[in-house]
């Protein structure tokens, strides 16, 4: 965390030479936090979480969880905890998601998490299976 303050005053001196101007954030971004932004967006914010599991059911540690945003085409990711859990927060009720998970040689199904299902808590299981040949190469 002590990396922040040197980060914004590189930020400020880049700003300065280049005659931007520099807005104060006082809140971290919804979407890292799963805050609201308004009152009006109360609604419109859900959770997706769940846990990655290897092919005998055991939870898998570090695995990598990407979400992919249907609309942006952003990709959040997530390293899965000892428990093999992870959780997605401040996401669209307005938006398609999906999801897919990655460890080693293995890989899970991609899911979808649609605009509507209507849940603002939503759990979705991931379950690794080997890549295919065709999908080890790229």
């Amino acid at each position: 965390m002590r990396s922040i303050p040197r980060i914004c005053a590189l930020a400020a001196v880049a700003c300065g030479l280049l005659g931007a101007q520099i807005v104060p954030q006082h809140k971290t971004p919804p979407i890292f936090q799963g805050e609201k932004k308004n009152k009006d967006d109360e609604g419109k914010a859900r959770t997706l979480a769940g846990t990655v599991k290897d092919e005998k059911d055991s939870p898998v540690e570090a695995a990598v969880v990407q979400l992919k945003d249907g609309k942006s085409l952003q990709v959040r990711s997530f390293i899965t905890k000892e428990d093999g859990t992870f959780v997605f927060h401040g996401l669209s009720t307005d938006v398609d998601y999906q999801i897919k998970a990655d460890y080693k040689n293995f890989t899970s199904a991609v899911k979808t998490l649609s605009v509507f299902d209507s849940r603002k808590h939503a759990v979705m299981h991931l379950k690794l299976e080997p890549r295919k040949e065709k999908e080890k190469s790229k």
